[in-house]
């Protein structure tokens, strides 16, 4: 089967791509390589003429103040318009949410119809912002979510990269993309429960984890705990890692002797994997019921994460024991969790290797990959 992947923000197309090469598939990955993170693509769109270059830059800065639009979006579709050509023939062809090549609206359903014309189906994936998801989190559907600190009074956190998705362009772009799709495929469940309700939502299939098979579970032996708390300054609120710094701070007065905290800020993605590398606990998400890719990253490296671990997500695995640390938003109880594992650092061990094995059970990414090719399969024949 020859696929398309189109946009990467997580490393999930990333994974999907090198699963589905292990099984035969010829893939081709498009993306910007999403900012500082740098994720490998196999044709790039990136706006490296306005991100680059000083006086291209500064033109940029003065027209996105001026106009508050922004021209590198320009130069993305400018330079998928040029690659159009080469993207022809592929069976199927999947974005990873509906703004996925990332210019302009309007430009970008006009290089979609092109695109669409020119090759088979087209699947869009659930896991990242989009129209039903910003409007369920707005409805009240989920108990709490990256919107949370936004609807919060005296809320000063700008929201503007979640709430474009209910604006004109940007809902009729998603419904141009949602007629075409044969189907809508959620990563997780945070992205499961806003997309109830549309009648062409598949079955979950999990983030496909590439499992190194080099792994040393966690033993702590005459050290101190280690803890990781890697921040991406653009997500601070939206991820509510204010309750994270506080509950930090808390067990850092606490137990000094016991604890080691790094706190990275901003890492390309490269860069963070060496950094989980050598921590016991990670400090990944709040508003979160799932776990997301730098969370399950850690976990298929046996460490311990702070993020999304709700009762949907026990319930949708069928778990008995831990496998993460559900991180609430309240930083009394996130340090009363890290104050239990400080002063029991055999259940840092535990969870740990729990997570590694359910990561190998529901994450590995060749398994996923086939699972990918089953869906799109049902459409294709």
């Amino acid at each position: 089967m020859k696929v398309l992947l189109i946009g990467e923000y997580s490393r999930l197309h990333n994974s999907l791509k090198k699963g589905l090469e292990v099984l035969g598939h010829e893939v081709t990955l498009v993306g910007t390589g999403d900012m500082f993170k740098k994720f490998p693509v196999d044709e790039s769109i990136r706006a490296e003429w306005l991100s680059d270059k000083t006086f291209p830059l500064l033109f940029r800065k003065i027209w996105l103040r001026l106009f508050k639009k922004d021209p590198a979006q320009w130069e993305i579709g400018y330079r998928f318009k040029k690659l159009l050509p080469k993207l022809k023939d592929y069976d199927v062809v999947q974005l990873i949410n509906s703004h996925s090549i990332g210019t302009y609206p309007e430009s970008e359903i006009k290089l979609l119809k092109t695109l669409f014309s020119q090759n088979g189906k087209v699947f869009l994936m659930g896991c990242g912002d989009d129209y039903p998801v910003i409007k369920s989190y707005l409805d009240g559907s989920m108990r709490y979510h990256m919107l949370t600190p936004y609807l919060e009074p005296n809320s000063k956190m700008k929201a503007d990269f979640a709430l474009k998705y209910l604006t004109e362009p940007y809902k009729e772009l998603f419904h141009f993309v949602y007629k075409n799709a044969k189907a809508v495929i959620p990563s997780d469940m945070d992205y499961v429960i806003p997309w109830r309700g549309w009648d062409k939502v598949a079955a979950l299939i999990p983030n496909p984890i590439i499992i190194s098979e080099e792994y040393t579970p966690i033993k702590i032996e005459n050290r101190k705990i280690r803890i990781l708390f890697g921040i991406n300054t653009m997500n601070y609120e939206k991820k509510g890692y204010r309750f994270f710094d506080e509950a930090l701070d808390i067990i850092e007065e606490k137990y000094p002797d016991l604890v080691e905290i790094k706190r990275t800020k901003n890492l390309p993605f490269s860069q963070y994997v060496k950094e989980l590398e050598h921590c016991d606990i990670l400090m990944d998400n709040v508003y979160a019921y799932d776990q997301g890719y730098n969370a399950l990253e850690a976990m298929s490296r046996g460490k311990v994460v702070f993020g999304g671990a709700e009762k949907e997500f026990m319930e949708h695995f069928k778990l008995k024991e831990r496998v993460a640390i559900n991180a609430l938003p309240d930083a009394k109880k996130i340090a009363e969790e890290l104050e239990y594992l400080v002063l029991n650092p055999d259940k840092i061990e535990s969870i740990g290797f729990n997570a590694r094995k359910f990561i190998e059970k529901e994450h590995d990414y060749v398994e996923v990959a086939k699972a990918y090719f089953n869906t799109w399969n049902q459409f294709i024949e």
